[in-house]
């Protein structure tokens, strides 16, 4: 029954629906003209011998109607005013020429440079608020850029002030390397006025590249000359490398809290772990230390760099230093200090 009674109510809505949808518009109508002003623009608008409201060529039953602008419209697009020295923008047909550049007017530019802004210059159509031109930074304060130079190279010595040094670096032939910006470090002390990036020692290259200053890069040229060369010998082909564990760090004395600076912090220190060979292997101080033939070439290169080296440590100075040998030309009244 339900269903039946809805069914019926279906059926008398469309009946009622049919005449009014019989009678609708094939199209939106369109809206009266207002009497007056904007038929009479229409007629002026049109060409001689044409109806009022049309033109030549518009369809049967089209009216023409014409806008009035009021005096404050423009005439056309505003456009941004041209660059000095730019070539004028080509005209496109149909298109009303644009206005006339104008000039922007000139400001005492010795203002912007004292920390007080010149007052603006209201041009017609602005307000008290525009100003003619984009206001200029103010200049950067006396060794500003020196000052953010040195924080960027803190931590990572990277800027190379003049790179290429082959076998001249410090002056001294066989150095290879690169001559740096000086270092700032993050604590007071750390450091280097005239930093180098050792690559190579006399062909023997450095497995890292050091950055050092000029007495340790000499002082290891020295070591490498008069004591590993002629120890190492022929033994599987000569010597390759130098594999450094560490250079120029800012830090304290085996990273420890509360410790004096390192020399590494400095660049005064350089550490190595082990003698590279031709044929691949080599003599490792972690490894090697105390043992065999290998052993013994190890120790003769911690002797030998005593004297040439402020500081030298080795396995038997303490537990820091049971892999490598830490080089470093402090200097000390009773002489260099070697464990």
């Amino acid at each position: 029954m339900r269903a039946a009674r809805a069914l019926l109510l279906v059926v008398a809505a469309l009946a009622l629906a049919l005449p009014t949808l019989a009678g609708a518009p094939d199209r939106s109508l369109r809206p009266e003209l207002r009497p007056g002003g904007a038929a009479q623009g229409a007629a002026q608008g049109a060409a001689p011998g044409a109806a009022p409201g049309t033109a030549p060529g518009d369809p049967p039953g089209v009216t023409r109607v014409v806008i009035t602008a009021t005096p404050f419209a423009p005439r056309a697009s505003l456009r941004p005013l041209r660059r000095d020295g730019a070539e004028p923008p080509a005209p496109v047909a149909g298109t009303v020429a644009a206005p006339t550049a104008q000039t922007s007017p000139e400001v005492d530019m010795a203002g912007l440079f004292t920390g007080t802004t010149p007052p603006a210059t209201v041009t017609p159509g602005g307000t008290a608020l525009a100003t003619p031109v984009s206001l200029r930074p103010y200049l950067r304060p006396p060794g500003l850029e020196q000052r953010v130079r040195a924080v960027a190279a803190r931590q990572t010595p990277s800027r190379v002030a003049q790179s290429g040094q082959r076998g001249a670096l410090c002056g001294q032939p066989g150095l290879v390397g690169d001559r740096l910006e000086p270092i700032t470090g993050r604590i007071s002390g750390c450091g280097i006025a005239e930093p180098v990036r050792l690559r190579a020692v006399d062909g023997i290259a450095l497995t890292t590249p050091a950055t050092i200053n000029c007495a340790t890069a000499e002082a290891l040229q020295s070591w490498v000359q008069r004591t590993v060369i002629p120890e190492v010998g022929r033994r599987g082909g000569g010597v390759e490398n130098l594999r450094v564990v560490a250079s120029y760090a800012c830090r304290t004395r085996n990273s420890q809290a509360g410790a004096r600076l390192s020399e590494h912090a400095t660049g005064n220190a350089i550490d190595i772990a082990a003698i590279g060979l031709v044929n691949g292997t080599e003599i490792s101080v972690l490894r090697d230390w105390g043992n065999g033939r290998e052993g013994r070439i190890l120790q003769s290169l911690h002797r030998g760099a005593c004297g040439t080296f402020g500081t030298v440590l080795g396995p038997n100075s303490d537990r820091f230093h049971r892999d490598h040998f830490h080089f470093d030309t402090a200097s000390y009244r009773s002489g260099p200090y070697c464990r």
